[in-house]
């Protein structure tokens, strides 16, 4: 089945974009600085934020079934 093989390209350039548009929450020299970081600070997203967030997770899990399914398929 050469189609799931095309399904998971599609899929995977999506998550990458989808990844790749979301903002960073923390900044990368809070880390070498060691000042203190707001990595777990309570922050409700909203709008595209929220969107994108669940649009990547909704694409890695089909990503991950969609690589088994064409993994026992060849």
């Amino acid at each position: 089945m050469i189609w799931v093989d095309y399904i998971v390209i599609i899929v995977a350039v999506l998550l990458s974009v989808a990844v790749l548009l979301q903002r960073s929450q923390d900044d990368i020299k809070d880390a070498f600085s060691g000042e203190k970081s707001e990595l777990f600070k309570n922050r409700k997203t909203r709008g595209l934020e929220l969107f994108l967030s669940r649009a990547s997770a909704v694409l890695a899990v089909l990503l991950i079934v969609l690589v088994v399914l064409s993994n026992n398929l060849h």
